[in-house]
């Protein structure tokens, strides 16, 4: 049986879920139970060895804080000591329960004892939002303190004081660990430095079917990725493998294209043609000798013959330069090619405010632009904080117009499809934080675009395997984009585990 999606939501989506599936015939009593259980085997698990030294339950008034009351009580009987510290008595009935369960078993206190080892955070669930006041605040504060002395801590959901929704934050506990249950939170994605490791645990949300989840945007996680990844057969040539078309590197700006070029024979290509600049043909040629090397084509013919008729695909702006003459390359090259096409950087800067113009040249043919926040702002219109702000809902529109692939770039990565499909992929690090890293990007996504001629497959493995050879760098200062590209074979050829039920996907801990 194929796993379940992962849905990213925010605070509303949430409970939307939550109440669909209580609707739907599940008590919210054994959602709680299952929550406060999965997350007491994790744990478990990962802090066995420090839960000798006892545990420490921070519960709040809210069903959160009954998740915390499960943990509480299915740790003791697992024999650790555990003291639960009450910030605030519970309010909900189930909470309440669930209290009255775990009690018997458990040291009921007013602070916490010095040397716990592990802290469980169950002050504050999805729900809440703005600055945590009062009790809550000094819970908050105490967790933080005994995290900076060495204690291990773990979020119910997500860290008490981050918004869920927007990941906006003033005092806010900081996790190693983060449980979420059913589902991942956009708060979360958007603040992974206080998440630590981000652990999604099924709690059966899915086992009912929800009108809107259809519409939620998908988590994209190595199985996903592996599945759709066409292989390459034991007796492949370079003509089974296609042939990808670059066109960019404008005056002073080969470079670009090397590294596009480097990244698609890293990804599987069979032969990559790069179309440049008359004066950057003599470093393309020393550079990237693997590639074959063409001016940009002056005239439909050129077109025909170097693109149109010998590639499978397309990628178009990698040190393309942002001049008239450029636009106009980038019209003529589209309206004589129906190729699948990749558009990146300066291939989007030229139609700055003039999507129409885009959506005119994109039509018939599968397509997929690839803008970093900036560039999508000036296509679409509008300003750089609104496009932050939206993250998650903004490309949609700009999609459906262009009837192309959007890969918003950033952390985390959202894809929006013509159709309305989103995705989501949160893997990656500081060291794509360089000029040139999309350039590899590109590269990656012309190879699967030849290969699928499927925009969104093409967008969603593009961007997990940058990000998962980011991953495989060591370190970030000192790291290069070559770095990133010698780890390309390793992310795109590793076989990531399934995770065990109740775990759905794990997000690594990212640097602070």
């Amino acid at each position: 049986m194929p796993p379940r999606p992962v849905r990213v939501v925010s605070a509303r989506e949430s409970a939307d879920r939550d109440r669909a599936a209580i609707d739907g015939g599940v008590p919210s009593r054994v959602l709680m139970e299952r929550a406060g259980t999965g997350a007491a085997d994790e744990i478990s698990r990962r802090y066995r060895q420090q839960l000798r030294d006892g545990a420490v339950v921070f519960t709040g008034p809210g069903n959160n804080g009954g998740d915390g009351w499960v943990v509480a009580g299915c740790l003791a009987r697992e024999g650790v000591k555990v003291t639960v510290v009450e910030v605030v008595a519970p309010k909900s009935p189930d909470a309440v329960a669930r209290k009255n369960a775990a009690i018997d078993s458990v040291t009921v206190a007013h602070s916490a004892p010095e040397d716990a080892a592990v802290v469980i955070d169950a002050l504050l669930g999805t729900g809440s939002e703005g600055q945590p006041r009062g009790k809550i605040a000094e819970g908050i504060a105490t967790i933080n303190r005994m995290q900076s002395s060495g204690s291990r801590v773990a979020a119910l959901d997500l860290p008490s004081g981050l918004d869920a929704t927007t990941g906006t934050h003033s005092d806010c506990v900081v996790a190693d660990v983060s449980l979420s249950f059913g589902a991942v939170k956009r708060g979360s994605l958007l603040a992974r430095d206080f998440c630590g490791e981000i652990v999604v645990l099924d709690i059966g949300l899915d086992d009912i079917a929800h009108p809107n989840d259809g519409r939620l945007p998908i988590l994209i996680d190595g199985g996903w990725v592996k599945s759709h990844i066409p292989p390459i057969r034991y007796d492949a040539h370079k003509g089974m493998r296609k042939h990808l078309a670059l066109v960019g590197g404008g005056t002073g700006m080969p470079g670009a294209v090397v590294l596009a070029c480097r990244a698609a024979l890293r990804s599987g290509i069979g032969l990559v043609r790069a179309l440049v600049a008359p004066e950057n043909v003599g470093a393309l040629l020393q550079a990237a000798p693997s590639a074959l090397i063409s001016e940009w084509p002056a005239s439909k013919k050129e077109i025909h013959a170097n693109i149109s008729s010998w590639a499978d695909a397309l990628v178009i702006g990698p040190g393309l330069g942002r001049t008239g003459e450029t636009r106009e390359l980038v019209e003529k090259i589209l309206r004589d090619s129906k190729l699948p096409v990749l558009l990146d950087a300066d291939a989007l800067n030229v139609f700055e405010g003039d999507a129409k113009a885009l959506a005119a040249l994109l039509r018939g043919r599968p397509a997929l632009i690839t803008p970093h926040v900036a560039e999508f702002a000036r296509l679409a219109g509008v300003s750089v904080d609104e496009v932050l702000a939206n993250r998650f809902d903004i490309g949609g529109s700009l999609a459906s117009s262009l009837g192309a692939t959007v890969l918003l770039k950033g952390s985390p990565t959202v894809i929006f499809t013509p159709e309305g499909e989103r995705f989501v992929v949160a893997r990656g690090s500081a060291a794509l934080g360089t000029g040139g890293s999309g350039d590899i990007l590109a590269g990656i996504g012309g190879t699967l675009l030849a290969q699928t001629t499927d925009p969104a497959t093409t967008a969603c493995c593009s961007a997990w395997v940058h990000g998962r050879a980011a991953e495989l760098c060591e370190y970030v200062r000192g790291t290069t984009l070559e770095d990133v590209l010698y780890a390309l074979p390793r992310a795109w050829n590793e076989s990531e585990p399934m995770p065990a039920p109740p775990v759905m996907v794990r997000l690594p801990a990212v640097a602070r």
